[in-house]
């Protein structure tokens, strides 16, 4: 844990997203321990449950909100003996960039993250993908069932049926109404806990990476979250890969994807922090 006697952080800590628990990163958890790193995945509070016993009793899900997890999390990350790598995925890469807003991190990354309070874009996709949550304002204190599908066009679009419904089996859970409620209204929220200073000059690099064919949070919308931080100075990086649903974490290839956001974020973490501060605008 920590960093290694030549002063490179070893710790990565990563985050899930919504309709998933840490069983998502379970490639990228071998892969980067492979490699030598600390891992560090820990389910949203009182989720630390398989997916087949949070299917059973949703309870856990259901009692989810933005602030619980945020602090959770801050908790954990406080708790270790140095900045780690922050990695969250979805929902856990807003709550990533809330954690760096926050002065916590080496580096850190949102992989296809949903969107923190500012950015305006809401693609069609994004829409259909939420509407099992949103048709009905009743789900904001539920535990949304999440089909097949669902599934499918969330996170299966570049699937074959039978692999989607196999990577349903394997990881899907339902969706936390209350989060799923925060983030998609809070822009009309003052006190939203999807905000976060986008100007701040003294925060960790961060890396935000988006996806060609993502319905859920569509590259239109992390190029609009990524060009927010051009108010700051701190590094910001933004990288679109092509044939990436939002099933990015576990989609054929992943490894590369896995590689791409480590290198980066070690290289990010190598830098004096003085170093860090000059922008990269996003480039697509």
């Amino acid at each position: 844990m920590g960093a290694t006697p030549q002063g490179q952080v070893d710790t990565v800590v990563l985050i899930h997203g919504l309709w998933m628990t840490p069983r998502s990163w379970e490639g990228w958890a071998q892969r980067y321990t492979e490699r030598g790193m600390h891992v560090i995945a820990p389910a949203w509070p009182g989720m630390d449950r398989s997916v087949e016993e949070l299917r059973d009793d949703p309870g856990p899900i259901a009692e989810q909100s933005m602030a619980t997890i945020v602090a959770h999390y801050d908790k954990i990350i406080r708790a270790l003996p140095r900045p780690p790598i922050i990695m969250g995925h979805s929902f856990g890469g807003l709550f990533a960039q809330v954690l760096a807003d926050r002065g916590l991190g080496a580096a850190v990354v949102g992989v296809h993250p949903a969107a923190v309070k500012g950015v305006l874009k809401v693609p069609l996709s994004q829409l259909r993908s939420g509407f099992p949550i949103l048709r009905s304002p009743a789900n904001r204190n539920k535990a949304v069932p999440f089909t097949p599908d669902d599934f499918a066009y969330t996170f299966g679009n570049t699937m074959s049926r039978e692999d989607s419904d196999r990577a349903w089996r394997r990881y899907a859970v339902p969706g936390a109404g209350r989060v799923f409620f925060e983030g998609a209204f809070a822009n009309l929220d003052p006190r939203s806990p999807a905000r976060v200073d986008v100007g701040r000059n003294e925060r960790a690099p961060l890396l935000l990476m988006a996806g060609e064919v993502d319905h859920v949070v569509p590259a239109s919308v992390v190029r609009a979250n990524a060009g927010l931080y051009q108010k700051s100075r701190a590094l910001t990086a933004y990288e679109q890969f092509a044939g990436r649903s939002h099933f990015t974490v576990g989609q054929d290839g992943w490894e590369q994807i896995a590689d791409y956001a480590l290198d980066w974020a070690l290289r990010a973490a190598a830098l004096p922090r003085d170093v860090t501060i000059a922008s990269e605008a996003p480039r697509r």
